[in-house]
C-alpha cells in the first residue's frame, strides 16, 4: 500500500492523515499532476492517489479539483471542498488517534487561499502558512525534506514543528526568497487590463516566493499568469493560472480553462505543463480567454 500524492501543503497533510488512518508503512510516492494525466507514472493495485487526477489502477482516490470530476467508477472520495486532506479527515474522522482538526483547518484555509493582506505580507507571523511556503514544488524537488514534515506533523504541534531544525533553516529561505522574489515580480510582471502576466522563462531557475504577493502588488489585477520553464526539464514550460484572493472579479474557470491545455485545476487556480514547442500557441490562447474575462469559458487548444 503506498501514497501518492503532489508536493503541496494540502498533499503533505493528505499523507499525515492517510499513513495514520490505514498504518502504511511505505514511502510517499511524490509526483506531478501533469505525469498522472499523461499517465507516465507506474500505479500498482493497492495504491492511494490523494490530491492528483484520477489514476486508473489505483485501490483508492481522494480528490476535490474541479477539473477532475466526472471520471469513471472508482473506490474513494470526490468532492468540491477547501482541501482533499479536509476530504481524507472526514472519511476517517474515527481512526485517529490525535486530533487533526487544527492541521486539516490549515489545510482548508491554505489551499482555498482564503487568506487577509496581513497573512499574505507577514508569513513569518503565522506558524502554518510560512511552513506551506517551504514545501517547494517538483520544480526543485526536495522529497527527503517533505518526508519529514509528514513524520514531524504526525506526532508534534505546530509550535514544536516550527522549531526543528531542517524546518527553522527551510523558513528563513523562504523569507528571504519573499524579498527577492518581491523584486523580480515588479521587473518581470507586466499588465494585460486586468490580467498580470509574470513572465520568468528568462531566469534559471525560476525565483520562487510567496504565490500570493502578486494580488498586493498589482491591486489592479483580478488574475496572474505565471510562466517558468522547468529547471529539470527546460524543454517543458509550466504555466499557473490564479485568481487574485483580493480583487475577485475573474469570471474564469480556471481549472476548466487549463484542462484544454494538458493541465487542471479548481475554478480560482490551476497550472498546466506542456512542451516548448507548444507555448507560441498555448499561452496567447490562455491569456485571451482571461483577458476576455467570461463565466462561459468554452477555449480549446488550437493545432494551428
Amino acid at each position: 500500500m503506498r501514497i501518492v500524492t503532489r508536493s503541496d501543503f494540502d498533499s503533505v497533510v493528505c499523507a499525515v492523515l492517510l499513513y495514520e488512518a490505514l498504518n502504511i508503512h511505505e514511502p510517499v510516492k511524490w509526483v506531478e499532476p501533469s505525469d498522472i494525466q499523461k499517465g507516465l507514472v507506474d500505479i500498482h493495485e493497492g495504491d492511494i492517489v490523494a490530491n492528483l487526477p484520477f489514476a486508473p489502477g489505483c485501490s483508492l482516490w481522494f480528490d476535490h479539483h474541479f477539473s477532475n470530476q466526472g471520471v469513471q467508477p472508482f473506490t474513494g472520495i470526490f468532492r468540491i471542498a477547501p482541501s482533499a486532506a479536509g476530504i481524507i479527515f472526514d472519511h476517517y474522522r474515527d481512526k485517529f488517534q490525535r486530533d487533526y482538526t487544527e492541521l486539516v483547518q490549515a489545510a482548508d484555509k491554505i489551499d482555498s487561499a482564503d487568506l487577509t493582506q496581513e497573512e499574505v505580507l507577514y508569513p513569518e507571523h503565522h506558524p502554518y502558512i510560512l511552513l506551506s511556503m517551504t514545501i517547494g514544488s517538483q520544480i526543485n524537488p526536495d522529497e527527503p525534506y517533505w518526508n519529514h514534515l509528514v513524520d514531524l506533523l504526525r506526532i508534534l504541534p505546530i509550535h514544536k514543528v516550527m522549531e526543528d531544525k531542517a524546518v527553522k533553516a527551510h523558513c528563513e529561505t523562504v523569507i528571504n526568497e519573499n524579498i527577492a522574489y518581491q523584486t523580480h515580480l515588479k521587473k518581470h510582471t507586466h499588465c494585460l487590463g486586468h490580467v498580470a502576466v509574470t513572465d520568468f522563462r528568462a531566469l534559471t531557475p525560476p525565483p520562487a516566493g510567496n504565490r500570493f504577493m502578486v494580488y498586493s502588488l498589482f491591486p489592479e489585477c483580478s488574475v496572474q499568469v505565471k510562466i517558468r520553464l522547468d529547471s529539470n526539464r527546460p524543454d517543458m514550460v509550466l504555466v499557473s493560472v490564479g485568481h487574485s484572493i483580493f480583487n475577485q472579479t475573474c469570471k474564469v474557470n480556471v481549472g476548466q480553462l487549463l484542462a484544454n491545455f494538458e493541465g487542471g485545476g479548481h475554478k480560482a487556480a490551476g497550472a498546466c505543463r506542456f512542451h516548448i514547442s507548444k507555448a507560441d500557441r498555448y499561452i496567447p490562447q490562455i491569456l485571451d480567454a482571461l483577458v476576455q474575462n467570461s463565466d462561459n469559458m468554452t477555449a480549446t487548444a488550437s493545432q494551428n
